[in-house]
């Protein structure tokens, strides 16, 4: 079944050449103008991925995804004209997946969806990997895309998820933001270190927020591992 995105943009243009940039990558478009048609969209269900403008007058992206993340995990893609780092992390610390500045390349646009949404288990290659790993109180599942703490339900974004298997599937080895890139978005995909950054800071959020405190650990000048000591561990 093709993939449902929602793309939202006040400029017909811009959704016109992200719609048939999509559409021929084999997914399925829909469009809205601005924050209250996404919304609308949004509640009727069925979509597997938004791309998201953030600077619309009334209702910004910002807002739509906050809005968004009440009550659900569906990946964001974030677009801006504006490359302003701040833009960029504050998107992702709301629970944005990726971030994407205007002009923007329609192929790498499709790239990025593609990778969200193959980390996110609704792309079109099989989860060979349907099974659960674990660490202390800390679990995924792999063929679900569920994790939690203690029993206590993690409500990480595509992105997170993958970051936080690839930390656990070695606990205890040091993974540098490369690695930890590639792990997420895929190879041949630039993404900035501070992106990588914002995500390991939310997820180190959800964590704290389930009694998990201080599972990620930072090892200066090379990157970051799951720690053994885990608070709230059983």
């Amino acid at each position: 079944m093709a993939q449902r995105i929602l793309v939202v943009d006040d400029e017909p243009n811009i959704r016109d050449v992200i719609c048939f940039a999509l559409d021929r990558a084999g997914m399925k478009t829909t469009t809205a103008r601005n924050g209250t048609e996404a919304m609308m969209a949004f509640h009727r269900g069925d979509l597997d991925l938004l791309v998201l403008d953030i600077g619309m007058p009334e209702m910004d992206g910002l807002e739509v995804c906050r809005r968004v993340r009440k009550t659900s995990n569906v990946p964001i893609l974030f677009l801006s004209a504006r490359d302003e780092e701040i833009d960029r992390i504050v998107g992702l610390e709301i629970g944005g997946d990726d971030y994407v500045t205007k002009p923007f390349s329609p192929r790498e646009l499709v790239a990025r969806v593609r990778a969200i949404l193959k980390r996110s288990g609704h792309g079109s290659e099989p989860d060979t990997n349907n099974h659960s790993i674990s660490m202390g109180s800390l679990r995924l599942n792999r063929g679900g895309r569920t994790a939690s703490f203690a029993d206590m339900p993690l409500a990480l974004t595509a992105l997170e998820f993958a970051i936080l298997d690839t930390l656990l599937s070695r606990p205890e080895i040091v993974f540098s933001r490369d690695q930890l890139m590639e792990a997420a978005y895929g190879t041949d995909m630039q993404v900035a270190d501070r992106t990588i950054d914002s995500h390991i800071r939310n997820i180190r959020a959800k964590l704290a927020a389930a009694g998990g405190k201080g599972i990620i650990a930072t090892v200066h000048g090379i990157g970051f591992k799951l720690t053994s000591g885990m608070e709230g561990s059983a």
